[in-house]
């Protein structure tokens, strides 16, 4: 019965990705997920290869400037055609028992309408086990038109319109090369998030620049037990810590230069 045959076809699955200068790492990425029926991938306009090596995978490949993190990745849930989308970063990789697992969520077309999965989180070629970082939850999977990102400067992350579950296999996450790659990082996401904070009108006070420092090294290291790591978890709770403190330094210096 030919209904019948339509009623049984397994629902597509669109994987989007947005770059920038990601030429070292894309290729791995894509290649975990080269399997999807559909890759998007929203360049923001790369000064390196990764437009070309994303070309490689697919012909869905859009350039254009970069709007911001969250407009860009709803930009790129905008024009995915598939009846489930994955979202992911250019540091990410979906590993082989995470693909097993969204198989047979595409193969039941549910029952949720959003998935978790677990993120791992890889510093210095290893498995960051503890100080909250595993299994650290990420919303990545979604029936197309149920999942947005919040519109936020920085860690934007989806909400799901509908029932949310969990899968258990985990999603690999390259994401800090070295220390160098971190600071520069924090540089950049601490700028945004100050900004976010001048523009809510929140003050800055001297737990802002003291406690909660302190208060994320001793939560990564002490009570999510980061010491367990041990040089990395150390090294991730200060580095962790480091950027709490810069963002309410730039916020505080921020407002400051307003109220002058």
């Amino acid at each position: 019965d030919r209904g019948d045959s339509r009623a049984m076809t397994r629902p597509r699955l669109s994987v989007v990705v947005v770059t920038l200068n990601e030429e070292d790492r894309l290729r791995a990425c894509l290649e975990s997920v080269a399997w999807a029926d559909e890759i998007v991938v929203v360049d923001a306009e790369s000064q390196d290869k990764t437009a070309q090596i994303a070309r490689d995978f697919t012909d869905r490949v859009i350039v254009r400037p970069w709007p911001g993190f969250a407009a860009q990745k709803n930009f790129g849930l905008a024009e995915a055609g598939g009846d489930w989308i994955l979202a992911l970063d250019a540091d990410e990789q979906v590993s082989p028992e995470l693909r097993e697992e969204i198989a047979r969520v595409l193969a039941e077309n549910g029952p949720h309408d959003g998935y978790r999965v677990p993120r791992r989180n890889i510093f210095w070629g290893q498995w960051v086990r503890h100080g909250g970082l595993w299994p650290n939850w990420q919303l990545r999977l979604f029936r197309r038109g149920r999942g947005r990102f919040g519109d936020r400067a920085v860690h934007e992350s989806v909400a799901v319109t509908g029932s949310v579950g969990r899968l258990s296999a985990p999603l690999i996450h390259r994401s800090y090369r070295d220390v160098s790659d971190f600071l520069t990082r924090a540089d950049r996401y601490s700028t945004l998030a100050a900004e976010e904070w001048a523009r809510s009108g929140r003050r800055i006070g001297v737990s802002d620049l003291v406690l909660r420092p302190l208060g994320r090294f001793l939560s990564m290291y002490v009570l999510q037990r980061g010491f367990l790591d041990g040089r990395r978890g150390f090294l991730l709770a200060t580095l962790y810590a480091y950027y709490v403190f810069v963002r309410s330094v730039k916020a505080w210096e921020r407002r400051e230069t307003d109220v002058r």
